[in-house]
């Protein structure tokens, strides 16, 4: 059932905000007090602070859209998950592959003490940025001579982790989108590389510097291939809004660190020949929806996120009522108008967070009909 989401995202939102400020506060607190004497104490109390916020985004999924996620892998692997410390790498294909993430850390026991590498700019978005930077994401400017400082200290940083984390890492470096297939189709035949049909080409640097530089204390590489039946639109966070629900697959092959190539160029092509893996999976699965051959794990929607969201309603619709009772706000129009306000910054905040997970959007494109090579291309 779908639901209008200027119904659905207002509540919710408020809830998010709200509780989401309260967690920021409180990690603020830790990080200056806390983190200066013991890092380690910092980490295991910031975990539960900001599993309690992300569960808010788990229980959307689970709980709200119902969104079912189908995980294919050996039974080795899925007893080891969240067991130990992973690089896990991926297809970029949806707006929302970071929160399918979270939901199988969440799952493995690992939400918490999961980080990725992103952009810079999210950082900076209000509540769920914020958290990312307490829970110590490496954040990006796209300028590799900054950004490989940036990663090697970030990976320094995560050495002593007194919990198993999960590393992600988007090395198409880009969200998928036709328009973006095109480019990297024409670059493949330009440079003679198997030409991708469901990937983009990865972008291969952040991968070869992570894995030089995490070896010693990450033993696997996680190989995760996300895919939506084609006859499915992708999820979105504003569909996840609305109720919307749609069947996720992913297929996650573990790979021992130890046995990845020494050199760079070594692991860039092991890199590439991984993404070549992923194209052939995707496009066996789009002609015969036949997604894997290893073995579908089971896993069920935890109760613990209906539990928190439960528990911030309960706490928030308190703490409102007498803030309410005891300020007598809508008692005066200036009152009134201060709710309004409110109520427009709440909508204005969720609406950043919506448009911040979407990809660009390509529109179709004509190709002019003498040049054959691009014609080919999108056949």
């Amino acid at each position: 059932m779908a639901f209008p989401a200027t119904i659905v995202i207002l509540p919710i939102g408020i809830l998010f905000i709200l509780s989401g400020l309260i967690v920021n506060i409180i990690q603020a607190i830790f990080f200056v007090l806390l983190r200066p004497l013991s890092k380690n104490c910092y980490r295991r109390i910031n975990k539960l602070l900001t599993e309690s916020l992300w569960l808010e985004l788990i229980w959307l999924i689970d709980w709200w859209a119902g969104i079912k996620i189908e995980l294919y892998t050996d039974s080795e692997t899925f007893q080891l998950m969240g067991k130990e410390n992973a690089l896990v790498i991926c297809n970029h294909r949806s707006d929302i592959d970071w929160l399918i993430g979270w939901v199988l850390a969440q799952r493995s026991g690992c939400l918490g003490s999961t980080v990725a590498i992103m952009k810079k700019e999210v950082k900076f978005l209000p509540v769920l940025g914020w958290s990312m930077w307490f829970a110590e994401y490496i954040f990006l400017e796209r300028n590799w001579t900054k950004d490989e400082t940036s990663l090697k200290s970030g990976f320094k940083h995560l050495e002593h982790m007194p919990l198993p984390f999960w590393l992600a890492l988007f090395v198409e470096g880009t969200r998928f989108t036709q328009t973006k297939l095109l480019q990297a189709q024409e670059f493949a035949a330009s440079k003679g590389l198997p030409i991708p049909r469901n990937v983009l080409i990865p972008r291969t640097k952040g991968f070869v510097t992570a894995v030089q530089n995490l070896r010693a204390f990450v033993p696997a590489v996680y190989d995760c291939t996300y895919a939506v039946p084609k006859n499915e639109a992708s999820p979105t966070l504003l569909r996840i809004f609305k109720g919307i629900s749609c069947p996720v697959k992913v297929q996650i092959k573990r790979h021992k660190t130890e046995e990845l190539p020494e050199t760079d160029d070594g692991i860039a092509q092991w890199c590439k020949d991984a993404f070549v893996a992923k194209d052939a999976l995707l496009e066996k699965y789009n002609t015969t929806e036949i997604f894997s051959v290893q073995e579908l794990q089971q896993t069920r929607r935890p109760k613990i996120s209906a539990l928190v969201v439960f528990c911030w309603f309960c706490l928030l619709g308190f703490l409102l009522y007498e803030f309410f009772k005891w300020s007598s706000l809508l008692s005066s129009w200036e009152g009134i108008l201060f709710t309004v306000l409110f109520l427009f910054l709440v909508t204005v905040i969720m609406e950043i967070l919506i448009h911040s997970s979407q990809s660009e959007r390509s529109k179709p494109m004509v190709l002019p009909t003498q040049d054959p090579m691009k014609q080919s291309l999108l056949q």
